[in-house]
């Protein structure tokens, strides 16, 4: 199933022309949570079309809470104070169901870094398509799943299901990255541009990876204790996939 990603600004241009409340897009979209953020505050119900046949869906499938309404008008909570307010100020957005937080919430930021982060990682998809390295692409196509499993854990609140990557587990994943010379029998690498430009690509991604975790770690610190360490687990430990795919294309592992 081909997968890309959703933006809000997709969607603002659809509802700039015809103020639909109804859209329809392929199976596999990827929503960003600034498009879910659009479709709940314009009331738009997202349909998939599959094979030809179009199946209607709430929302999003990551929605978790509907927003209340009276007398026809949506109601939304500032989730700090409690206060009801009858519309959306500018400045806040969604946390979850109608709680409204400011743009600058960790929470929000750390959405924001994980929807650039599902933006990069199809980019590196298209380099590798470009270099002719179909199992490269195929593995990205798993984080980019994990990433969206990710999301869809922090929006609806839920635990993220155990890791399964290029099939391996979390401690696998991270016994393959720390046993570079055992596993790939090459040397830790140090990144270089003679690497070319797929694995240079890899080397950014990882790093971007890093920073998501970094956001999700003080999003997610309460008085000094984390309240989400599955998902920063699965950060660091996607974080190691990355590397893993660059270790693997360096020794010659797909060839």
């Amino acid at each position: 199933m081909k997968k890309y990603l959703l933006t809000d600004v997709e969607l603002r241009a659809r509802w700039s022309r015809d103020r639909s409340s109804t859209y329809y897009v392929e199976e596999g979209a990827i929503l960003t949570p600034s498009a879910k953020d659009f479709l709940k505050e314009h009331n738009i119900q997202l349909c998939y079309t599959m094979g030809g046949e179009t199946t209607e869906s709430a929302v999003s499938s990551m929605t978790m809470t509907p927003i209340p309404t009276q007398n026809g008008k949506a109601r939304y909570r500032n989730a700090a104070t409690g206060q009801e307010l009858d519309q959306k100020p500018e400045e806040m957005t969604h946390l979850r169901g109608n709680l409204l937080v400011p743009k600058i919430h960790p929470q929000i930021e750390f959405r924001g870094k994980l929807d650039s982060l599902m933006a990069r990682i199809l980019e590196v998809q298209l380099i590798a398509e470009e270099c002719e390295e179909p199992k490269v692409l195929s593995d990205l196509e798993e984080i980019l799943e994990y990433a969206h499993q990710i999301l869809a854990a922090e929006v609806k609140d839920e635990p993220l299901p155990a890791m399964n990557i290029m099939d391996m587990d979390s401690q696998q994943i991270r016994y393959n990255s720390h046993h570079v010379k055992k596993v790939f029998g090459i040397s830790h690498p140090i990144p270089n541009y003679r690497m070319g430009k797929l694995c240079i690509a890899l080397n950014s991604l990882r790093t971007q990876v890093r920073e998501v975790e970094l956001a999700a770690a003080k999003a997610f610190c309460q008085g000094g204790t984390f309240t989400r360490v599955d998902i920063i687990e699965g950060l660091n430990r996607m974080s190691s996939c990355v590397y893993i795919i660059l270790c693997r294309k360096l020794s010659g592992y797909y060839k």
